[in-house]
Formats: structure tokens, sequence, C-alpha cells
């Protein structure tokens, strides 16, 4: 089974939130986990803006990051094909979507996942309408 994660569900991977154990459990039964290209710097802006915030303390931000860096190094990361950007493209004129959001189905769609993982209920619509078996988390 292949899953592809977009960074609203990836997110939940390190953060204590509703949707954690789904997130882990794809983890440890998936054979291959996608994502694109965007997600880390999505992940990293994200985890950045906690730490603004006082959610995240330095010292959790940088236990955070390393974690990531090493599951990245496991991940199939997904580059934005020609493809990936026509999908994206279609799938902005059709729906009611955030251009990153669109990016990360064109990815799922073109590496073929089997199983696509958002928190998004937009984006979770849109790839439905495009044919993917999707879980929200």
């Amino acid at each position: 089974m292949t899953v592809f994660f977009d960074s609203s569900a990836l997110v939940k991977r390190y953060i204590e939130e509703d949707g954690r154990e789904q997130v882990i459990a794809f983890f440890e039964e998936a054979d291959a986990i996608g994502v694109s290209v965007i997600c880390f710097p999505e992940l990293i802006s994200a985890f950045c803006r906690m730490q603004r915030e006082g959610d995240l303390d330095k010292d959790q931000y940088e236990r955070i990051k390393g974690e990531m860096i090493v599951d990245f190094e496991d991940l199939s990361i997904y580059s934005i094909t020609r493809q990936a950007r026509e999908c994206a493209t279609r799938l902005l004129e059709t729906n009611t979507l955030r251009g990153m959001d669109a990016l990360h189905i064109g990815c799922a769609i073109e590496w073929h996942a089997d199983i696509f993982v958002s928190g998004d209920k937009r984006q979770i619509t849109a790839a439905q309408n495009e044919g993917l078996e999707v879980v929200e988390v």
C-alpha cells in the first residue's frame, strides 16, 4: 500500500493532534510513503510559527526538526512535474483550493498513491473528485 500525505496530515506525526494515531499507523503499515517536495518547507514553516506563538519551545522545535530530517530520508519525495502542475492547474480551475493544496493532489495522482491522507476538507473533496481514495485525519 502506497500512502501520500499532504502537510496538514503529516504534521500530526510530530504534534499531538486528533488523527495522530492514524498517521502513525500508516507509517507502520505502508509499503511506501510519499510527499510532495513542498511538504518539508511547509512543515518547517508551521513549526516555526508554533514556536513564535509559544506552542513549541526551542528544544521541542529542534527535536521535531531532527525527527523530520530522519523521516524524510525514507520518504518518496515527489517533484512537481509538468503532469502534476497541469493537474494542479485543472484542480484550481474547478475547485476552491489553495495552490499548494492542488500541488499535493497533483503529486499524489502522478505518484499513483493508493491512499491520499489529508486534514483539509476542501482538499479532500477535490482529491475524491479526482478518484483518489482519501483518508481524513
